[in-house]
């Protein structure tokens, strides 16, 4: 059987089990005491108030209580009564005793990728279950704002981890600029120059098929293309688009990869100027896309897009899925929250921060073994937004 045939459906009526990614006290419990135990926090200073941790995470105050809690059972904090927490000289201590071998995260644009998010949160428990401290950078608080994708802040973040003299770094590459190639290549260069092990995460840093010197890991993304078109195609659909922003990542071009498959392997021959690049939220662009409605079926590059080109159909009065069935990739969580639930393909999360951490573990002990791609099964989730279900995506009654 091919890795196309493979196809695995989820229950529509229901997402893939989440990942165990980490709660959101237990990711502030994390940062604070990555900065206490690098000495970004010494002895004696004072940490950011309860008040202050709710701005700068978005969480309630409980959560932030209940982080800074966990901080005084570990002996790392005091709390003193109308002063605030203040680190404690235990700590000093307990940094002493070891060396903790320490792992960063590269993440430019966190924000804009929920998968992101989920896979730090279970490799931030795989690096704690193995004595390892994950410094984060591409969440609030790490360095400053991380979330902002803009290259020199990306190359801040990097000089940053090498002084921190990490092991090794997991690195989503850049993507969404013309210059990405370069900005990756950049960073890389200094991680290497740096002794510095490196594990790419989700996406090459070529453009496909082109595949780098480096240890990648992620779903196969040719293989999530076709199952999605696969589907769309048994449903009758014959005039398919694909939606993507431009200079989208390595991963996208292989999801085009797949979908071409699939319709030749269908006996449909592709229209022309089938992919399409741009803006969802431009009127313009979706005016143009939607001329003489000739589409039946529109695949996005991701969730976050699709939900995007659905807003801007609604606003034309175009209907998902009566007038166009739509579908993207990642199964993030708002792909049930918008206005018609979004069929798309589930990434492991779970699966691929293990394969991650394995693959960091293996690439550390011997820097000199062959570069490898480390591959998790994507999953179809059917949901309204491609206008039916099958009898076998109901699952059980």
């Amino acid at each position: 059987m091919t890795s196309f045939e493979a196809d695995s459906t989820v229950a529509a009526n229901g997402s893939a089990p989440r990942p165990n990614a980490l709660s959101k006290y237990e990711v502030i419990y994390q940062e604070l005491q990555n900065k206490i135990l690098s000495g970004t926090y010494a002895v004696g200073d004072r940490l950011p108030s309860e008040s202050a941790l709710v701005r700068m995470y978005g969480v309630s105050r409980p959560t932030a209580a209940k982080a800074l809690q966990e901080l005084v059972v570990s002996g790392l904090i005091e709390r003193k009564a109308g002063s605030g927490s203040f680190v404690s000289d235990k700590k000093r201590t307990k940094a002493s005793e070891r060396t903790v071998p320490q792992l960063g995260l590269l993440m430019p644009g966190l924000e804009n990728t929920e998968i992101f998010e989920m896979i730090s949160g279970q490799l931030a428990s795989l690096a704690r279950n193995r004595d390892y401290t994950l410094v984060w950078g591409g969440l609030h608080g790490s360095y400053g704002k991380l979330n902002n994708p803009e290259p020199e802040n990306t190359f801040k973040l990097c000089r940053q981890l090498i002084e921190r003299k990490v092991n090794g770094v997991f690195f989503a590459p850049f993507e969404c600029s013309k210059s990405k190639e370069e900005i990756n290549r950049k960073v890389l260069d200094e991680l290497s120059q740096a002794g510095i092990t490196v594990v790419l995460l989700d996406r090459d840093v070529h453009a496909f098929p082109r595949r780098s010197n480096w240890d990648l890991v992620g779903i196969d993304n040719l293989a999530a293309g076709y199952m999605m078109a696969d589907h769309l195609l048994k449903l009758g659909c014959r005039k398919l688009c694909f939606f993507t922003r431009p200079y989208a990542a390595p991963t996208v071009d292989a999801r085009i990869a797949g979908i071409r498959e699939a319709l030749l392997r269908h006996g449909v021959r592709p229209e022309a100027k089938w992919v399409i690049e741009g803006n969802p939220e431009d009127p313009a662009v979706i005016a143009d896309m939607m001329a003489g409605n000739r589409w039946d079926a529109c695949i996005c590059g991701n969730d976050r897009t699709a939900a995007q080109v659905l807003q801007s159909l609604m606003r034309r009065g175009v209907r998902v899925p009566g007038d166009i069935r739509l579908a993207g990739f990642d199964d993030v969580k708002y792909a049930t929250l918008i206005a018609v639930p979004l069929t798309t393909v589930y990434q492991p999360c779970d699966e691929i921060a293990t394969l991650a951490f394995e693959a960091m573990l293996r690439r550390m002990d011997n820097p000199l073994a062959p570069a490898c791609s480390f591959v998790a099964t994507p999953r179809l989730v059917v949901r309204e937004s491609c206008g039916t279900y099958t009898a076998t995506d109901r699952g059980p009654a």
